[in-house]
C-alpha cells in the first residue's frame, strides 16, 4: 500500500471514530468495575414527529413522572415567523403550527397529552419557564418574564387548582406573597412543602405549602437572608459571592432530605438542608463567564441516589458528580447542531432506568433523549 493510501485510510478512520463518538457518550469511570460505567447513546428518533404540523419553541423546562413519562413545557411565542410559517395570514409556508406549551410524551416518544396557555380563573405566564409533576398528579408551572412572579398548579389535563403570587411586579426577595420569575420548583411530599428557585428576578428559595400555597419559610445563599442590592460581577479569583446570583436556576430534592440548588452565573452547587441549614457548595469551570456553567441537576435513580448529573448550558456538556462529595467522575456533550450535542441545554431530567432527557433554548429549540447502555443501575 502507498503512503498516500495508509494517509488516506488513517485518516477515514480518524473520521469514522469521531462520528461514533459524537453517537455514543461515555461518562468516565469512578472506579474498575464495569458496571459503574455509565455510557449513553443518543436516540436521534425521539421524540416521534409531532402532530398536527406542530413545532416546539424554546423548552423552559423538561421533568418525568412517576410513570416514566417525560413533561415538557415550551415557549410558542419563541418561534420565528419562518418557524410558524402555516399560522400567518396569508400562510408563509406549509410549516408550522406551535405547538401548546405543556406536553406528555411516553418513554418510546409517543406524545400522550399537550395543553396550556392562558384560561379562566388564572394568568398564564408570559415566558414559559420550568416544570414539576408531583406523585399527586399535579403539574406546576412557571415563567420568567419581566412580570411573571407566580407558579401555577394544575391536574395533568391541564384543568387549573391553584396560583402561587401574581403576574405582577416583584416586591424583591424577602416578601412573601410574591415570587421573582421563578426558574423552577421541587416537591416534598413528605412535608406537603413545594421549594421554588427564585429566581431571576429574586435571589432565594422559597417554601410554600403544596395544598393551601401558605409561605412556610425562605432563605438565600448560605442560608443567610437574601439581599436585592447591586452584586459585583462575578469574578472567577475573587471571594466567593455571599449572594445567589440571578438566576437561582434550579432546585432538586434527594430523598435524604438534602436540597441542591444551582447558583448558575456564579458557577456553582449550594446544599441545604430542608430548613434552609447550608451544608456545602462545589464550584465547576470557574473560568466560564456568560451564562455560568450549573443550569440544572439530576439525580440519579439508584438506591442510594449516588450521583448527580449537571447540565451546563454555557460550555453545553452534562457532568456526572459524585453526589456525596460533588467530584466530577466524567462528563458528555459539546456545543453542536448534531443529535447528542446541545446548544443552551437549558433543563434536564432522568428517568427510574438511567436514560437522561435534555431541553435546549435560544436557537436549539429541542428535547433528546440519551438511553442508559451500561448496567449502572445495578
Amino acid at each position: 500500500m502507498t503512503p498516500t493510501r495508509k494517509r488516506a485510510r488513517r485518516n477515514l478512520s480518524k473520521a469514522i471514530a469521531v462520528c461514533f463518538t459524537a453517537v455514543v457518550l461515555i461518562a468516565a469511570p469512578d472506579s474498575s468495575r464495569a458496571g459503574d460505567i455509565r455510557t449513553f447513546a443518543v436516540d436521534a428518533s425521539w421524540p416521534k414527529p409531532l402532530p398536527n404540523n406542530w413545532i416546539l419553541g424554546q423548552v423552559g423546562g423538561i421533568t418525568v413522572d412517576a410513570q416514566g413519562h417525560i413533561w415538557v413545557i415550551h415557549r410558542p411565542r419563541s418561534l420565528t415567523d419562518d418557524e410558524k410559517g402555516a399560522t400567518l395570514n396569508p400562510p408563509r409556508s406549509k410549516c408550522c403550527v406551535p405547538a401548546p406549551p405543556v406536553l406528555e410524551f411516553d418513554a418510546e416518544g409517543n406524545l400522550l397529552r399537550s395543553w396550556g396557555g392562558p384560561g379562566d380563573g388564572y394568568e398564564w405566564v408570559g415566558r414559559e419557564h420550568g416544570i414539576e409533576v408531583d406523585e399527586k398528579g399535579f403539574v406546576w408551572v412557571g415563567g420568567n418574564a419581566d412580570n411573571d412572579n407566580a407558579i401555577l398548579k394544575f391536574t395533568l389535563d391541564g384543568k387549573f387548582v391553584m396560583q402561587i403570587g401574581k403576574i405582577a411586579p416583584s416586591k424583591g426577595s424577602n416578601d412573601t406573597t410574591q415570587l421573582g420569575k421563578p426558574a423552577e420548583t421541587a416537591i416534598d411530599k413528605d412535608a406537603n412543602e413545594i421549594f421554588v428557585a427564585d429566581g431571576y428576578g429574586n435571589r432565594r428559595i422559597i417554601v410554600f405549602d403544596t395544598t393551601t400555597g401558605a409561605y412556610k419559610r425562605h432563605w438565600g445563599a448560605y442560608g443567610k437572608p437574601p439581599s436585592d442590592e447591586k452584586q459585583p460581577l462575578y469574578d472567577p479569583n475573587g471571594p466567593a459571592p455571599q449572594q445567589f446570583a440571578n438566576p437561582v436556576h434550579c432546585v432538586k430534592l434527594a430523598n435524604d432530605g438534602l436540597l441542591y440548588v444551582c447558583d448558575r452565573i456564579n458557577n456553582r452547587i449550594q446544599v441545604f438542608r430542608k430548613d434552609g441549614t447550608f451544608v456545602k457548595e462545589w464550584f465547576y469551570e470557574k473560568n466560564t463567564r456568560g451564562n455560568g456553567a450549573v443550569w440544572d441537576i439530576a439525580i440519579w435513580p439508584d438506591p442510594k441516589q449516588t450521583y448527580l448529573l449537571s447540565a451546563d448550558g454555557e460550555n453545553n456538556e452534562i457532568r456526572v458528580l459524585k453526589r456525596d462529595d460533588g467530584t466530577v467522575v466524567g462528563s458528555f456533550g459539546r456545543s453542536g447542531r448534531n443529535a447528542g450535542q446541545f446548544h443552551w441545554v437549558h433543563a434536564m431530567a432522568v428517568d427510574a432506568k438511567g436514560n437522561v432527557y435534555t431541553a435546549e433554548v435560544d436557537t436549539g429549540k429541542r428535547i433528546q433523549k440519551f438511553k442508559l447502555t451500561s448496567n449502572a443501575l445495578r
